[in-house]
Formats: structure tokens, sequence, C-alpha cells
């Protein structure tokens, strides 16, 4: 296993930790602020003993914060992502397997869903609903299930027409047999593929919609929402974007070289990327 594997698998490891553990991980509250935590002229204070990561401009504990942030972007990353995959799977199944009107209904929709830039629907979409961490979830899977649409029906199409399909066919084997017995289980590793290097465009679309205002509302910390906040205090207290910043770099950087090793690892054929 190559060394950017094992580093990915670290990374997602820590976060899944810091995630499920963020109440006893966390020193303080992400809501709780400090008297201390504010210089004397109302500025947030830097990195110290008390508070590793400084304070924001509320005079809150920026490592605290960020900790509880990760728990955010874990439940969006795998809720919203998860039922992109579902809807993606289920149509692109569908349309492969059925073909006929069906396929081509399901799949002009999927080209003409295709056609609008995610994040510009991603944002019309948050700012129709009022935005909370859920519909944040829900707005994301709405936007993402189109990619993975598109090369499970390829796979499916591919599948549905080779020899030992139609042969099982011809034997008297129903839809369904077909379907859950030799077409889904030779989908599976790619669902599985695309499905890990998809957490990666949910943290970061997450992210960008908290740091635009219609994403993951305040007190709830989330990464993006937290740069949000902080951003007038760029040039004075760097860290406060800096940090949750350097963290949603990790976290896509990690999944998406996830993907990659799991790529390796079920399909044979493909090459690996050097280090």
């Amino acid at each position: 296993m190559r060394w950017t594997s094992v580093l990915s698998f670290l990374v997602v490891g820590v976060l899944v930790m810091f995630a499920a553990g963020a109440s006893w991980i966390a020193p303080f509250s992400p809501e709780e602020t400090f008297f201390d935590g504010l210089t004397l002229e109302g500025a947030p204070t830097p990195p110290s003993a008390k508070y590793w990561f400084g304070t924001d401009l509320l005079g809150r504990d920026l490592f605290s914060r960020v900790i509880w942030g990760a728990q955010t972007s874990l439940v969006i990353g795998v809720v919203a992502n998860g039922a992109a995959v579902l809807i993606g799977s289920v149509v692109g199944i569908t349309a492969g397997y059925l073909r006929g009107w069906v396929g081509d209904l399901l799949m002009r929709f999927t080209d003409l869903m295709m056609c609008f830039p995610a994040l510009i629907l991603a944002i019309v979409l948050a700012a129709i609903f009022s935005p909370s961490l859920w519909i944040v979830a829900l707005v994301i899977a709405l936007v993402n299930w189109v990619q993975i649409a598109r090369i499970v029906f390829t796979q499916t199409v591919s599948l549905a027409e080779s020899g030992f399909i139609e042969a099982t066919r011809c034997i008297g084997a129903t839809d369904t047999y077909l379907l859950l017995k030799h077409i889904l289980p030779h989908l599976v590793p790619t669902i599985l593929v695309y499905g890990t290097l998809g957490v990666s465009t949910t943290v970061l679309m997450e992210a960008t919609l908290s740091y635009l205002g219609i994403g993951v509302q305040p007190p709830t910390p989330s990464w993006g929402n937290i740069i949000f906040e902080n951003q007038s205090y760029f040039t004075t207290a760097p860290w406060l974007v800096f940090i949750p910043g350097l963290c949603i770099l990790l976290v896509a950087v990690a999944f998406n070289l996830l993907g990659d090793a799991l790529q390796e690892k079920i399909d044979p054929n493909s090459k690996p990327r050097p280090d």
C-alpha cells in the first residue's frame, strides 16, 4: 500500500474520531463565549495554551468549534453523498436495464440536470428552503446524483447486453433475479469507489454554501460558516480562516486518495497514480 493511501486512511480516521467523539474531545462548548477570549480591544486572541487554535470574533474557542465542525462535515458528507449515490444508482440501473422510453426519459432528465452548474443549482435550492443541516444535505444530494447515474447507466447497459446475462435469461431467470444476483454485484465496486470520491465534493459544496451564508446556520459550527463569520479578521487573525480552510483541504484530498486506493484495490487493471 502506498504512503498516500495510508495517510488518507489516517486523516479519514481522525475525522471520524473527532466527529464521533466531539462532546468528549472538545475542551469547551462550541457556543460558549469567554471573558478572556477577546483582547481589551475586542479582537480575537491568538493560539495559546488554553485556546489551542485561538478564539473567534465572539470569544469562543476555535479548537472546539473546528472539532464540532468535523461532525457537521461528516454528517453532511455521509448523508448527502449517500442519498446522491442511492438516487443516482436507482436511476442509472433502471434506465440501463429497462431502456426503451423509460430509459430515454430518465437519461434525458439526467442530461438536463447536468446542464445546470451544480453550485448554482444548489445555491438556488438552498435559497428557496430555510437553511439547516438536513436541508443542506438534501440540497447537495439533489444536485450531486447525476454523475453517478450516468456512470451506473453506462455499466448497466454493458452488463445487460453481455452474454452471461442473455444466457441466464434464456433459462428462465426473472428480471429481479438478474438485477440482484448478476448485475448489482458487478456494480457495487463502482458505486463504492465513486461514493467515496463524492464525499470530498460534498464537503467542499457544504463549505461553499455555508461560506455564502445559505448553508448550515450559526451557532451550529461548520468549517464553511467559521470562515464566513471570521473573514473580516483575515489580516489581523489569519488563523481563523487558515485553520478551518486547511481542514477542508485535508479532508477533500484524503477522500480523493481513499477513493483512488479503493479503485486500485477493487480493479486490478486500473493504473495506479505515481506518488
